[in-house]
């Protein structure tokens, strides 16, 4: 559990842990200690059979995520020897690979489904953290914000690379290139978000949600999560590969002899998570 006035909030309740960015008074953007903080939480979950299902959302009604925090504090660089710059070749791409980019690994690798509560807008590398998480659901009045071209810059925390997988090249390109709002309408006609619900309803959804997760066979969950998102760099053959192993690691849990038992029996599984 954490206190209130932590910028990372953190609870587990029943089988469901809650991510919650927690720093409205500046539109919930990050400090690098944040966004590594969110990281390191979401590789735990991983490994916590008391966890099935992470819910990832953010205080407040205005914002869900702005990004980095401007201003914030630097990444510490290794040392240097006499003469050095400051800022050598290689530290920039260094520090993304590190950060945001770790930050969007860890949604996409973590072995539990990630549901996304977006709560408000969510803007540049919080754009990127919304889309990455498994399931999106946004509050009528949230929006998310490719906000890169606006400040002269290009895309990070892998927009490049998620956007066209969900909304296809062309989409992709106008959302990236042109750094226009997109609505919570938009984005569920674009496939990025499940459901646009009220603001009020969002939590109860929300909770439905990752309940429903989290009594589904975990192990099951992150094997096909794994598989759907390798799918768009595997050749058939390596595809059909991983899934067979996948399929006989799957089939020797104990939620898959549930499964099957229950289904002979003629009654509902229970699963429990391994």
């Amino acid at each position: 559990m954490s206190n209130d006035s932590d910028p990372i909030l953190f609870a587990v309740d029943g089988d469901i842990a809650t991510i919650t960015i927690n720093a409205p008074d500046r539109g919930n953007a990050m400090s690098a200690a944040m966004r590594d903080g969110i990281g390191d939480l979401l590789y735990d979950c991983s490994g916590r059979l008391d966890v099935r299902a992470v819910v990832l959302t953010a205080a407040g009604e205005r914002h869900f995520c702005t990004g980095a925090q401007l201003g914030g504090a630097r990444p510490e660089l290794a040392p240097r020897p006499e003469g050095a710059p400051d800022r050598a070749q290689g530290d920039a791409a260094r520090i993304i690979r590190l950060g945001w980019q770790r930050l969007i690994g860890a949604v996409l690798d973590c072995e539990k489904p990630v549901v996304g509560a977006i709560n408000g807008t969510a803007a540049g590398g919080g754009a990127q953290l919304a889309i990455a998480c498994d399931f999106v659901l946004m509050a009528e009045h949230a929006r998310l914000i490719e906000v890169f071209v606006r400040r002269g810059i290009m895309p990070d925390a892998g927009g490049a690379y998620l956007l066209p997988r969900i909304v296809g090249l062309h989409k992709a390109k106008e959302l990236l290139l042109l750094g226009d709002d997109v609505s919570a309408e938009n984005a569920a006609a674009l496939g990025i978000a499940m459901k646009v619900v009220p603001v009020a309803e969002l939590s109860n959804e929300t909770a439905a949600l990752a309940e429903r997760l989290a009594a589904a066979p975990t192990r099951a969950l992150a094997m096909t999560k794994r598989l759907l998102n390798r799918s768009f760099e595997s050749s058939r053959e390596t595809a059909f590969e991983e899934e067979a192993l996948a399929q006989e690691a799957v089939s020797a849990t104990g939620d898959a002899k549930e499964g099957m038992l229950a289904f002979a029996e003629r009654r509902d599984p229970e699963f429990r998570g391994w």
